[in-house]
């Protein structure tokens, strides 16, 4: 078992040019093959181009291949040299069935904008756990291949052009489910509630100590929720983030109530109505980069440069 490394530097990743070699993976479960023949196309319009790796034509009942494939391909995205960046092709379930079957010091060595969402958390967590950063956003074929909106409207453009230190988000938010004023400082890392409860009490589990909880979720009803948050207070997550960050709840009744249930009584600011999760429309969303959040203003300010033109470095 190959664990991630300890917290370091995060290393500033580079923009991504147009005309860059996108790579494709399917780390968690299959997508149509209808859909997945579109990517390239999708990609090209983005201005890049497409190799889609074996785990994206794949399929093993739920799974998108046999595990060693998707941990495969996983890992061989990230080493080769002339993938500037890799996406996923979609969630599903199956990314913590490959945790421990890549090396971690290799993939966390490489800077390069991964972006995916939902299952991919399990993913997604390692690399903040390591000080890196990654990006929540929506994925090629349960996504994009569809879109009525254009990449850059979702927040893909920040690929391109970067984000530098300064930058203040303040997006046009979504109905809120629980508000708690406030201020605070810290990395965001986190996504799907689901993904996080299932780590807790593995070496796998998100370390949330002194960040800002990003949290979402889809189908489940309230009770559900609830019964998520009881398992990351009982562990001692939730008390230990500075403050939260809600995205969508969506594909069941309002979790609202019980939100507020779990996180009224920490005091710490709420900022909801974030417009990233499942569902059309959602967002790109850094992870693993520290930023200041104003609950009261719904504004995200990016405390550290989190992609520049012609930086960040590549070695396998």
């Amino acid at each position: 078992m190959s664990l991630p490394a300890t917290p370091s530097p995060s290393p500033l990743l580079p923009t991504l040019p147009l005309g860059a070699l996108v790579g494709v993976i399917a780390p968690a479960g299959p997508a149509p093959a209808e859909a997945v023949a579109r990517i390239p196309a999708t990609l090209e319009a983005m201005g890049y181009r497409a190799r889609l790796y074996p785990s994206c034509h794949a399929r093993k009942g739920f799974l998108a291949g046999e595990d060693d494939l998707r941990a495969r391909d996983l890992e061989a995205a990230f080493v080769d040299p002339e993938i500037a960046a890799v996406f996923s092709v979609r969630g599903g379930y199956g990314s913590g069935r490959i945790l421990d079957r890549v090396s971690w010091p290799r993939l966390l060595a490489q800077a390069k904008p991964f972006v995916g969402y939902s299952d991919l958390t399990a993913l997604h967590a390692q690399f903040t756990n390591a000080g890196r950063i990654v990006f929540h956003g929506p994925m090629l074929a349960s996504d994009l291949v569809d879109s009525p909106l254009p990449p850059a409207k979702l927040g893909f453009d920040i690929l391109r052009e970067g984000l530098r230190a300064g930058t203040r988000w303040t997006p046009a938010r979504e109905t809120a489910l629980f508000h708690h004023p406030g201020a605070a400082e810290g990395p965001v890392v986190g996504g799907n509630l689901s993904l996080i409860a299932s780590l807790v009490g593995t070496p796998y589990a998100l370390k949330v100590r002194g960040a800002l909880l990003f949290l979402e979720e889809v189908g489940e009803a309230p009770y559900r929720v609830d019964r998520l948050l009881q398992q990351l207070r009982h562990a001692g997550v939730l008390a230990e983030a500075n403050g939260f960050l809600l995205g969508r709840f969506s594909g069941a009744d309002s979790p609202a109530e019980v939100l507020a249930d779990y996180l009224a009584p920490l005091g710490r600011p709420v900022l909801s109505g974030w417009p990233a999760g499942h569902g059309p429309g959602a967002q790109v969303l850094p992870l693993g980069t520290p930023v200041a959040l104003d609950a009261s203003a719904g504004t995200l300010t990016f405390l550290q440069d989190v992609l520049a033109p012609g930086t960040g470095s590549r070695h396998a």
